[in-house]
């Protein structure tokens, strides 16, 4: 259409209400689920990085006064440049994505929202926001279809930018870890204290390892005031035998190198060759390991076997890796690893990130490496020897460790509301055996909230939450079948109402608020099912409403008990009723040797904190006197 030149102030002030309408419109589209059309303009190569915080992928809502300030800075362009915008606007070409959004497109989209910039609307990204061609193609594709955003979708993750601001968005979360103050506790006696002092000049910012001591030389306090030779024989255990750190290069599906960092720990071998487990998880680092190392040592003397502690892994995260990615990844990792391996040394078991799949793969690596098959890994195998159990030995020996509680004050796990987090194997064997006694579990959660069933979980229930990992979903799913069912997001299942406890999903999960709810709640007893679940704070909430704990280095043993049965007696097939029998002994006389310990030192069987003193006391005592007769090594 063709105008006058005296009405070029009239076209001027279309444009601008033009633009401002469709600014408006593109962001109201978001929520409303209208068609898009979106106009990009010839600076899609134009690149500046906004020297903002980097931010989670969350989506872009103006608030009114950007809209008004988008509107000021594009009518004072156009007042001053209209002549040159009314030539450039001949000349562009003008490139249109028009969409439908639906529904089943929403996870899609997350990462990216539009904004004006320069007076054109541009699609940017949550992450780094960038526009423009550094990723390669225009955010929602070319086509309208599921595969081609998809495609769009992977492309963008994928790009080189994009990589970077997840790195340093990352490294800002890791920073803010390490600065945050450690929580040191009032001990009763000065020798005590000396240790973790001690401790904490010599590894200031590993928080979760101090923490790890402190709750340790706490329980050890009467140990160590009755014997002095327990202060020498601490501070040499409190020095891992052998710490290593290791870079693990690979390639992905596209030929980009990537480069993570590994780990592995020895702990203490005065009671015989390291068992421990591999974590691959992006937050993984050094303190970590020696944590979960340190606590793994405690946990394998207490067992009927004699074995020393490890830990280890990477902060590789198999989230959203191809197979061919992750068993490249495991194959530079054992290419390093494989030197500090074997039957007489370290056998590693899984974790965290780690199932049959990494097994797999890092012990074909190791047997290929070595050249010979001595020594199978301990952890679920599909076409290797060993028992049936292996992956349900710890879930449900943590039920077990419940039921002995229980009868000890004449009652059992029937009719029990148990709230559970997690919703890994762990987790999931917890509810089976929880089920199997008749208990009414009610929740489980994952890393973005939890789901609650007032009916209580059933196997067919279970089956359905499998099946809901298995294909990656949200537990959220798990709420449009059964209509009795609610999903929280951003929430802990601590505040719902409970007798018996099982945190199952990662260390220090249960905080002080979240201590204070599970009271309130009508929580009893708490059975840690990961590692040092609970912050300094919370144990002393917990302590203090005479919460009966049971620490995880005395009900994580059914895992140490099933690894080791499947290498001593692989050849042995044996059936669920002889391996759960051999469990239940075992899961029985840990809980025996910590009573008995924790009543030798003077803690009453009533004391919410006499499984925890008694468990420390008993290991530690074990492994003291191993580290006696072998003198300073």
């Amino acid at each position: 259409m063709l105008l006058p030149a005296g009405g070029i102030g009239m076209t001027s002030t279309m444009d601008e209400m033009n633009l401002i309408q469709q600014a408006q419109r593109h962001h109201l589209v978001r929520e409303l689920g209208e068609e898009i059309d979106l106009e990009i303009g010839p600076g899609d190569d134009e690149h500046s990085f906004v020297h903002n915080s980097l931010l989670g992928v969350q989506s872009h809502e103006p608030s009114g006064k950007d809209l008004a300030d988008n509107k000021l800075m594009v009518s004072s362009q156009l007042s001053n440049e209209d002549r040159d915008l009314s030539k450039a606007q001949s000349a562009k070409r003008k490139k249109k994505v028009v969409k439908r959004w639906r529904e089943e497109w929403a996870d899609t989209y997350k990462w990216a929202y539009v904004d004006v910039k320069d007076g054109t609307p541009r699609i940017f990204c949550s992450v780094c926001r960038e526009y423009g061609r550094k990723h390669r193609r225009n955010p929602y594709g070319n086509e309208g279809s599921r595969n081609m955003q998809m495609s769009a979708l992977e492309e963008h993750n994928n790009s080189l930018l994009h990589k970077e601001a997840l790195r340093l968005q990352q490294a800002s979360k890791e920073k803010l870890i390490v600065d945050k103050p450690i929580f040191v506790k009032a001990l009763m006696s000065k020798t005590a204290g000396s240790i973790v002092e001690a401790a904490l000049r010599r590894d200031p910012h590993e928080a979760e390892f101090i923490q790890s001591v402190q709750e340790v030389v706490h329980s050890l306090e009467r140990v160590i005031s009755k014997n002095s030779n327990s202060v020498n024989t601490m501070e040499r255990l409190l020095e891992p035998e052998r710490t290593v750190i290791f870079r693990v290069p690979w390639i992905d599906d596209r030929g980009e190198t990537h480069v993570n960092r590994g780990y592995r720990v020895h702990f203490n071998q005065a009671l015989g060759p390291c068992r421990g487990g591999l974590r691959f998880h992006p937050l993984m680092n050094l303190s970590i390991a020696k944590f979960l190392s340190f606590e793994q040592t405690f946990k394998n003397a207490l067992s009927p076997y004699r074995l020393g502690g490890s830990s280890g892994g990477s902060d590789f995260d198999p989230k959203g890796k191809s197979d061919n990615e992750i068993m490249r990844f495991c194959q530079s990792f054992m290419n390093e690893l494989y030197r500090y391996l074997g039957p007489d040394k370290d056998l590693p078991s899984e974790e965290m990130g780690v199932g049959t799949r990494e097994m797999g793969y890092l012990y074909g690596q190791y047997r290929r490496l070595t050249g010979h098959s001595q020594g199978s890994f301990t952890g679920p195998r599909v076409n290797w020897p060993g028992s049936s159990l292996r992956t349900e030995a710890t879930g449900y020996g943590l039920v077990f460790f419940a039921q002995l509680m229980l009868a000890d004050m004449n009652k059992e796990l029937k009719g029990l509301r148990c709230a559970v987090s997690g919703s890994g194997k762990i987790s999931m064997h917890v509810l089976e055996k929880l089920i199997a006694y008749g208990a009414l579990p009610i929740t489980v959660s994952d890393s973005k909230g939890y789901l609650v069933d007032e009916d209580g979980f059933d196997f067919m229930k279970i089956s359905f939450l499998r099946d809901i990992k298995a294909q990656n979903r949200s537990l959220r799913d798990y709420s449009k079948t059964y209509a009795r069912s609610k999903y929280y997001d951003e929430s802990k299942p601590w505040n719902e109402t409970c007798d018996v406890a099982f945190p199952c999903a990662s260390h220090n999960e249960i905080d002080q608020s979240d201590a204070i709810n599970l009271v309130n709640s009508g929580c009893r007893i708490l059975v840690e099912g990961s590692n040092m679940p609970c912050t300094p704070e919370a144990v002393d909430v917990l302590r203090k409403a005479n919460v009966l704990v049971a620490p995880s280095m005395a009900t994580g043993v059914g895992g140490v008990v099933a690894g080791e049965l499947e290498l001593k007696e692989c050849n042995l097939n044996w059936s669920p009723e002889d391996f759960e029998s051999k469990l239940q002994e075992a899961m029985k006389q840990t809980y025996q040797r910590a009573l008995k310990s924790a009543a030798d030192f003077g803690y009453q069987k009533e004391s919410p904190e006499s499984l925890v003193h008694g468990a420390a006391i008993s290991a530690f005592l074990t492994i003291a006197s191993s580290m006696a007769d072998q003198g300073c090594v």
